[in-house]
């Protein structure tokens, strides 16, 4: 199901519209008085609330659309819409649904007023996230197929063209058509003129007219020709919309076309499609739009006439169209005939070029990537890796990589042995020049953490020091440790630096076990409260706020000055990642309240704007909101009241001990996916994620519930050979391997607080 909303300065139009579509029928009015009342009288109701307030946005016009093939009869339809109309807040106002047959789809319209009857205007903030949540709550109750998630996937159906029908359905349709049209275009792309936009628009068979009056003032109207004997008449632009007009337009179009990015956008993609042209000896003019996708993410249109390809137009993620001729004469199709002049011959590599030997180079580059990721135990440092590895090793990484497969598409049966002699001839080449690479960085970057410890001990930032040897909980907190007087990388000898420390003693509760992905935002935060890098707290992910968790016994030490600073910084991060993961799930601001109640944290009114604070960190430490997300907050009615509902939650979470933050890190688990992990932390350690019921249910239903059972049977089995290990020695050996994995599961549930994944390609970090 796909719920639109498009906000209106009046009404009658749309009643026109709603009322006006033949066999159309009434199937509910909600919040008035009766069910038999007219037309006329409710549009005058909601004509005169919504007049109560000046704003522009009085009254709201949605469409609940369902899936093709897919059916609810009058009386499910009235109420899924009362339903929604409820969950987005509209539940006290008035308003009509009406449903329409003219489409190969079923849907209604509803019309109804934001303007509430004591005239203030209902809290339209995040109006978009609640929709996309109401969908999916209402997609699941009523059996329907969900709406798709991407934007790119939810373009504007062509079958939507109004039909001939009575003069006024005529016009109101083809309003609401090219409203609709026009501006899901102008959101999805950074529109530069005119010619553009008739570009854009003409496969859903608009027309646009320009004129220019004495003045220089441009002026614009549409029209519609389907080429199927149905055109319209023009409309002028300020009628179908006052921000369609050819003013307003020309406005968009100059922003547009001054921004700062515009020439590095076609700068980047002038160089990505060179790039391209000199990786091939032939390009078939029909393929090019896949290589350019496969090989570099640029989407483009073939320019046809008739059967022959003319040229392209790309498709920018910036949300730019460029024609080729913006990206240089050596860009052209027309001028490449080198490449696209070739007759019928096969788009085919140049084995023999430049571009070649370089995709061959960055081929192995992430073979050797990929082959240290994957590696459980990366006891060594990333060079140390590279060192001991030949082809052989890492060959079948090599070999499933994407770029391998493009490389290998596109080259003749007779070349492919060439290929492979010529990643055979590479691979030492590329080996030792990337172990000298990274062995600079290597040393680099133990200079760094060596200047950072320098500047934690000056700042007090913990209380350490070497007496009792706690200065190793930094150490260690770095990915550092203290050897002979030197300090090393953990787990490698290969590089050190003097530190002359004496017989510095260990704790005896010195971690076993520490992530690389928590020593990299450990190291990021330290630099941050230095000021060695002040930038980073943007950098922080939302797994900063579990390094308490991890280094409990360097946390413990933190001065209270900067731990706030901490706090203050954690917080901030992993507000930002909890509302990309609530937003699925959030039908309204009290939603947004609830779920971070169900977490542990909780907001209260601060100086200026909503504050938020948690179970799990110094009750002084606090977030300000955004001012969006405040404004969001503020729409709700006794917000007072809400606030102070969050104490009963808050207060239970403290009661049933679960104000630790391994109790989140299971929930924050659960929303990455991680089911198996979750399982694990639920049978074997009892310990239950903080994490709103509805959430809990959506990943019950998604596959956590199975992940537990085969934990229980698991638990099980190893309960049961405990009881054999008395009488068989090989049951018990195996059951000591058994307890060993499960340590070793709980090591991996840690590192996967941190997703590796986001680091592929861009380096080892330590």
């Amino acid at each position: 199901m796909i719920g639109r909303i498009l906000y209106r300065e009046n009404c009658q139009g749309i009643l026109n519209y709603v009322f006006g579509k033949k066999g159309m029928s009434i199937l509910a009015y909600g919040n008035m008085y009766s069910q038999d009342i007219s037309q006329r009288f409710f549009g005058n109701v909601l004509h005169f609330q919504g007049q109560r307030n000046a704003t522009k946005n009085r009254y709201a016009h949605i469409t609940l659309n369902l899936p093709h093939g897919e059916h609810l009869d009058d009386k499910a339809f009235r109420e899924l819409s009362g339903e929604y109309m409820e969950q987005m807040g509209y539940g006290e106002q008035p308003y009509v649904v009406v449903r329409h047959n003219d489409t190969k789809h079923e849907h209604v319209h509803i019309v109804t007023t934001n303007v509430d009857e004591a005239g203030k205007v209902i809290g339209i903030f995040n109006s978009h996230r609640r929709n996309m949540a109401t969908q999916r709550h209402l997609e699941k109750k009523y059996g329907l197929s969900p709406s798709p998630e991407k934007k790119e996937q939810r373009e504007l159906p062509l079958y939507r063209l109004p039909q001939l029908q009575s003069d006024m359905d005529h016009a109101q349709g083809t309003k609401f058509y090219l409203q609709d049209v026009l501006n899901g275009i102008l959101q999805k792309h950074k529109v530069r003129g005119f010619e553009e936009l008739a570009r854009l628009v003409r496969p859903y068979h608009i027309e646009l007219k320009l004129t220019k009056n004495e003045t220089g003032r441009i002026g614009v109207s549409y029209g519609l020709d389907n080429q199927n004997g149905y055109r319209t008449r023009f409309i002028n632009g300020s009628t179908v919309h006052r921000n369609l007009s050819g003013p307003k337009l020309q406005k968009v179009f100059n922003i547009n076309s001054s921004s700062k990015l515009l020439p590095m956008h076609r700068k980047r993609l002038s160089k990505q499609v060179g790039t391209t042209y000199a990786l091939f000896k032939t390009i078939r003019p029909n393929e090019l739009a896949d290589v350019l996708k496969v090989y570099q993410g640029i989407d483009i249109r073939l320019d046809r006439k008739g059967d022959i390809v003319q040229g392209y137009t790309i498709y920018d993620k910036s949300g730019y169209v460029f024609k080729e001729s913006e990206l240089g004469k050596h860009i052209k199709m027309r001028n490449r005939l080198d490449i696209f002049g070739k007759g019928d011959s096969p788009t085919e590599m140049d084995i023999e070029s430049k571009q070649f030997r370089l995709e061959i180079q960055k081929l192995i580059k992430e073979a050797f990537y990929t082959s240290y990721l994957k590696t459980q135990k990366r006891t060594g440092l990333f060079s140390e890796h590279i060192e001991t590895k030949n082809l052989r090793d890492v060959l079948q990484d090599l070999t499933t990589l994407e770029k391998y497969r493009f490389l290998e598409r596109y080259l003749p049966n007779n070349q492919k042995v060439l290929f492979r002699k010529a990643v055979q001839n590479m691979f030492p080449i590329v080996r030792d020049r990337l172990v000298g690479q990274e062995t600079k960085k290597e040393r680099e970057t133990l200079e760094g953490k060596f200047r950072l410890i320098g500047d934690i001990l000056e700042k007090g930032i913990f209380d350490v020091g070497v007496k009792g040897g706690s200065v190793r909980y930094l150490f260690q907190a770095l990915g550092v440790e203290y050897r002979d007087d030197r300090l090393y990388f953990a787990d490698s000898s290969k590089h050190s630096i003097p530190i002359a420390l004496g017989n510095l003693p260990s704790p005896k509760d010195m971690e076993e076990y520490v992530s690389t992905g928590f020593v990299r935002q450990n190291h990021l935060l330290l630099e941050m409260l230095t000021a060695q890098n002040s930038d980073n707290g943007s950098k922080l992910t939302a797994t900063a706020f579990f390094l308490p968790m991890v280094f409990p016994k360097l946390f413990e030490r933190m001065h209270p000055v900067y731990r706030q600073r901490y706090e203050h910084t954690a917080l901030g991060s992993y507000l930002e990642h909890a509302e990309r993961m609530h937003a699925p799930f959030e039908r309204s601001a009290k939603d947004y309240i609830s779920f971070f109640n169900a977490k542990g944290f909780y907001f209260v009114k601060g100086e200026n704007a909503l504050e938020i604070k948690s179970i799990y960190t110094d009750k002084a430490s606090s977030y300000v909101l955004p001012k969006r997300t405040n404004l969001y907050l503020s729409s709700i009615p006794n917000l007072f009241e809400t606030l102070k509902g969050q104490q009963a939650v808050i207060k239970d979470l403290l009661k049933n001990g679960r104000n630790h933050l391994k109790n989140l890190g299971t929930g924050h688990l659960m929303e990455l996916g991680f089911y198996d992990r979750v399982a694990f932390m639920l049978t074997a350690e009892k310990i239950y994620p903080n994490q709103h019921r509805d959430i809990v249910q959506h990943h019950m239903d998604n596959g956590l519930r199975e992940a537990i059972q085969r934990a229980m049977e698991r638990k099980t089995s190893i309960q049961q050979n405990r009881l054999l290990r008395k009488d068989v020695y090989v049951i018990g050996s195996l059951l000591r391997d058994s307890d060993k994995e499960q340590v070793e599961f709980f090591n991996e549930f840690r590192d996967e607080l941190t997703d590796w994944s986001k680091h592929k390609g861009g380096g080892i970090s330590f």
